[in-house]
């Protein structure tokens, strides 16, 4: 008998972690109500680049966007692609529609929740990018099904990317790395794009340094980078 049930977070359908902290002031409040619903991708049905954005187009997909700092860098680094960005936390959405509004970036829809429940609904083979930067690294052993870097969503992940199309993984966190080296290192569908032993110590081109990123090195921490690149 195992002291804890197994699975990850395909199975355990079940959203772990805050979902708001400190109480949204007049004008994020007013972000939230305006220019959210208008961002927001729709409930139901299938998620398509066309659908979000009139036209098809490459779609990139950002798992837990923290404050949106990368998903608007990138998409107005990218203003042709359209970007997906989910994320539980009601702080970090408003953060992210805040860089959204200033930066007048037409080419992003945001869910406000669990980002497989979206990821699931986009057709096999439409997405060019997948971007999981900084993910909670939930450090113990009994937690690690939490994780989303799991056999369960890596391989979700690997259905919706196109071939040739790149999953990218960040972290600070050292238990994390090993787990998401672990799964990875094991997975067939993916070609780990590394041309030296030293390349995941180094932030590749158009990958901007977040807060979190920051945070953590300002906290000594290392900080690693993964491009792999879908068979």
């Amino acid at each position: 008998m195992t002291a804890h049930k197994s699975g990850d977070p395909t199975t355990l359908n079940r959203l772990y972690g805050r979902q708001s902290g400190h109480k949204l002031r007049k004008g994020q409040q007013e972000l939230v109500d305006s220019l959210l619903p208008a961002l927001s991708v729709p409930e139901e049905g299938d998620v398509t680049a066309a659908g979000l954005f009139g036209y098809d187009r490459p779609l990139h997909f950002e798992i837990g966007f923290g404050g949106g700092e990368h998903l608007a860098y990138r998409a107005d680094l990218l203003p042709d692609h359209g970007f997906i960005g989910c994320e539980p936390f009601l702080n970090g959405v408003v953060t992210a529609l805040g860089h959204i509004r200033d930066r007048a970036l037409g080419n992003v829809r945001l869910h406000m929740g669990d980002a497989l429940s979206v990821l699931s609904r986009i057709p096999d083979g439409s997405l060019s990018f997948v971007y999981l930067l900084h993910p909670d690294p939930w450090p113990k052993a009994r937690h690690a099904k939490r994780r989303m870097m799991n056999p369960g969503p890596v391989a979700m992940i690997a259905r919706k990317l196109k071939p040739g199309g790149e999953f990218r993984f960040g972290t600070d966190h050292p238990v994390y790395l090993r787990w998401a080296l672990m799964v990875m290192n094991g997975h067939p569908d993916f070609e780990w794009l590394a041309g030296s032993p030293t390349d995941f110590q180094r932030r590749p081109g158009g990958w901007p340094e977040t807060r979190y990123e920051a945070k953590a090195r300002s906290l000594g921490h290392e900080v690693w980078y993964f491009r792999y690149r879908r068979h």
